[in-house]
């Protein structure tokens, strides 16, 4: 018998290992370097600050007011 089972411990190391770095790979909520992100409208950005009491509601109405005829150009 070659393998008596001498290194079985070692076995159990390099399954642990596999195991960490596996669910580091897909489990870390860090972005992926070059990954493109969709950029906020400017209707989002808007309802963002409105909704943040940034800017009064005449003010939300009046810039929508004005976005909605730029993009409607």
């Amino acid at each position: 018998m070659m393998y008596n089972y001498n290194f079985w411990g070692m076995d159990i190391i390099w399954w642990f290992i596999w195991m960490v770095m596996i669910f580091w790979i897909f489990a870390t909520p860090y972005d992926i370097p070059g990954q493109r992100r969709r950029k906020d409208a400017p209707l989002d950005i808007l309802q963002k600050r409105f909704v943040s009491g940034q800017i009064t509601n005449e003010e939300y109405q009046d810039i929508k007011k004005t976005l909605e005829t730029d993009l409607a150009r």
